[in-house]
């Protein structure tokens, strides 16, 4: 007895002749993105000298990118795309070298009485400062460990026959290299800041328009969100950190100061760095104690308190949470964690973060 015969079913007689197709599509999409990211991870690790030019670069970029926009619109440089990007680029160096050659002159003009008195100091020693003996702990022990180390001739210091001559050199060449490698790195972003800024508009359209096909509209809106935030925390760092080196310098030279000019440029670096301003001028109130300026000392170490105080809890938090409201926790989080995790350039990379760590927070809560 034969077997009766079923008409076949039409729906699961396509749904079995796709299924192939389907899962040869599948494959074939998986190979492919398998394929982009080991292309790309080669592509990284082979410029991987070069990653903090290109970060460093970008970072620049997304806070000049409103002065470009605005720049293009100008008639001198509408239609003129490389004479705009050489012009920026060219700004951007200049930021940067005018300070460092101005130290460096100052320097070199200072370098035969730096070099006087090193001698004097290895013949005589360092005199200790007398306001050492009227510390209100400790006066015994420091003076004490002054007496043996500093202030007999140095060349016979245990202190610094400790300092082998190998060890300087190594270190040395070390800092010289390191300074060497510095060179580099900002000439190959000032390289690479001159092409973004040519781009112009063209390379921020396709930027948004890859993340928008990539991460969909919210994965847009992302990445305008951590630009904003790079934007604004350069802008706090650096705004805040010239006004502080630029007060504190003032006050650098109605106290007496030396090399007032120098030392304000050196707080205004290091007051871009949240709290370091005050090892410049606790170190000048230090010096200006030492000579028995106690008026001039106190009026430094009190003003110096008072304006990073002012910039620390309220200028700051303002310019770099303001527009991509963070709180000011998040905000010293992001810049403390950053420059711990990514060196200097982690300061502008950690508010980023904590501002995505903030954008999704607020859209898990309101899904």
């Amino acid at each position: 007895m034969s077997t009766p015969r079923y008409p076949r079913n039409p729906e699961r007689s396509n749904e079995h002749d796709t299924d192939p197709g389907a899962r040869i599509n599948k494959v074939q999409r998986a190979a492919s993105a398998a394929l982009y990211t080991v292309l790309v991870l080669i592509a990284l690790y082979t410029a991987r000298t070069f990653i903090p030019a290109v970060v460093w670069a970008i970072v620049i970029a997304i806070s000049l990118w409103p002065a470009l926009h605005w720049l293009e619109q100008r008639p001198l440089f509408r239609r003129h795309n490389i004479l705009l990007a050489a012009f920026l680029a060219t700004a951007v160096g200049l930021l940067f070298v005018v300070p460092f050659a101005i130290v460096a002159a100052q320097t070199a003009n200072e370098a035969s009485d730096m070099l006087r008195w090193f001698h004097d100091v290895l013949r005589t020693g360092i005199p200790m400062p007398a306001f050492l003996e009227h510390l209100p702990m400790g006066s015994q022990q420091v003076s004490h460990w002054w007496q043996e180390n500093l202030a007999t001739p140095l060349e016979s210091s245990p202190a610094v026959k400790r300092l082998h001559s190998a060890t300087v050199v190594a270190m040395t060449r070390h800092f010289g290299g390191r300074v060497v490698h510095g060179l580099v790195i900002f000439g190959f972003m000032l390289m690479t800041l001159f092409f973004m800024f040519q781009a112009g508009a063209r390379l921020g359209e396709q930027l948004i328009a890859g993340s928008r096909r990539a991460f969909g509209a919210d994965g847009a809106a992302l990445i305008r969100r951590m630009a904003d935030s790079v934007r604004s925390t350069v802008i706090g760092l650096v705004v805040v950190g010239l006004g502080e080196g630029a007060l504190l310098g003032i006050a650098y030279g109605i106290t007496g100061v030396p090399h007032a000019t120098l030392l304000g440029m050196l707080t205004a670096v290091a007051a871009m760095l949240p709290f370091c301003a005050p090892i410049v001028f606790l170190g000048s109130a230090l010096w200006l104690l030492a000579q028995g300026s106690v008026i001039s000392a106190a009026s430094v170490a009190i003003f110096g308190l008072i304006v990073v105080f002012i910039s620390e809890h309220f200028v700051r938090p303002v310019l770099i949470g303001g527009s991509t409201r963070l709180p000011f926790l998040l905000v010293l989080f992001g810049i403390l964690g950053g420059a711990e995790t990514f060196g200097l350039i982690g300061l502008f990379i950690g508010p980023a973060l904590m501002t995505i760590l903030v954008v999704l927070w607020t859209d898990w809560v309101r899904d």
